[in-house]
Formats: structure tokens, C-alpha cells, sequence
């Protein structure tokens, strides 16, 4: 009865932190704002890739199929770290990104450094709800992907993450003011 109850009432008071430290769990759509991707172009007669900046019209029909991942990474809150898991009984940082977007017919590898690699690259500032947000390992100076995270936060505010860490499991963190700010690599946008 009483693991019911906790059942019952987690969802709830993770709710009511999430909303207590501000977190917009319902994006708002901009529809004449503009959004900057790294496309990368490759080709079969050049192996290596060529990249650069382009400009697009923000019309992310995908931020609403955002909201149900970022829901369904929200309620594993708590699961533990396992070193190559990838179930809610034990998930590393890349295994949990795959769980949670293969849960919605997003296919991505389980390595951070090949999600390194997947949709297009997305300017800081304009990191946006169901973005990967990526990082080196534990020592900064290696620049290697080496942890992901899903961003929960909307494009302008600072960068609020969720993700497996090794310390903690699955929880909620911030990149500005961090460790994770020396750790910064990129945003990858997959939606």
C-alpha cells in the first residue's frame, strides 16, 4: 500500500519541484523567430565532411513531439546509473537518451560520441526542448564526447538537463554556472 502511494505521488511532486524551480513544461511556439543549424554535408566522392551555418525560419513542428519525451525522460527521475544500461533499471547517459527516443521511434546509437554526430548542430543560446545536449567526459580538457543530456529548458534560458549521470542516475541539471559549463561541446538537435 504505502509503495503505491509513493508510486502514485511521485509524478506529482515531481511536478510540483519542476514548476517550484521553473521549468516550462509546455514550450511556447515563435513562429516568425529564426533558428541556426550546423548542417553537414558529406558526399560519396569526398569522405570527409564539410560543415557550415545556416539560417531557417523557426517553425519546429517537432517541439511538440518534444513535450511526450521530455514527459517520458521526466518520469524515470531516479532510475540508476548502470554502466552500458540501457532500462530503467540501470541506464548510463547514452543508453538513457536511447531508451527514451526509440520509446518514440527515434532511432540513436548508444554512444554519446556517435549521438555527437546525429541531427544537426544548434547554437547555445537557441537550445531548445528535445535537444541533446552534449559534453566531454569527467576530464574537460579531453574535448571527446564523452555525456549527453536531454535539455529540458526553452530556447534564451539558461540550459536545464536531463540525464544518467554516474553520480546520482537519472536527474535534472543545469550547464551555466556548473561543471558541465567547462564540459561543453554542442547542442544536437534529432527532432
Amino acid at each position: 500500500m504505502k509503495k503505491n502511494l509513493i508510486l502514485f505521488l511521485s509524478p506529482l511532486l515531481l511536478l510540483a519541484v519542476l514548476l517550484a524551480a521553473g521549468v516550462k513544461l509546455y514550450p511556447q511556439q515563435n513562429n516568425t523567430a529564426t533558428e541556426t543549424f550546423h548542417v553537414v554535408h558529406t558526399t560519396t566522392t569526398q569522405p570527409q565532411k564539410e560543415s557550415r551555418w545556416v539560417s531557417m525560419p523557426d517553425n519546429r513542428e517537432n517541439a511538440a513531439a518534444a513535450q511526450p519525451i521530455i514527459n517520458y525522460a521526466l518520469s524515470l527521475m531516479g532510475s540508476p546509473y548502470k554502466y552500458a544500461g540501457t532500462t530503467p533499471d540501470g541506464f548510463d547517459c547514452s543508453g538513457f537518451i536511447t531508451h527514451v527516443f526509440d520509446k518514440y521511434a527515434v532511432s540513436l546509437p548508444h554512444s554519446s560520441e556517435m549521438q555527437a554526430d546525429e541531427g544537426v548542430n544548434v547554437p547555445k543560446n537557441e537550445a531548445a526542448p528535445g535537444d541533446l545536449v552534449i559534453f566531454t567526459g569527467t576530464n574537460a580538457t579531453d574535448r571527446t564526447p564523452g555525456h549527453v543530456g536531454i535539455v529540458i529548458s526553452e530556447p534564451g534560458d539558461t540550459i536545464s538537463f536531463v540525464h544518467s549521470s554516474s553520480n546520482g542516475g537519472v536527474k535534472i541539471s543545469k550547464v551555466q554556472g556548473t561543471r558541465y559549463d567547462d564540459r561543453y561541446l554542442q547542442i544536437r538537435r534529432v527532432l
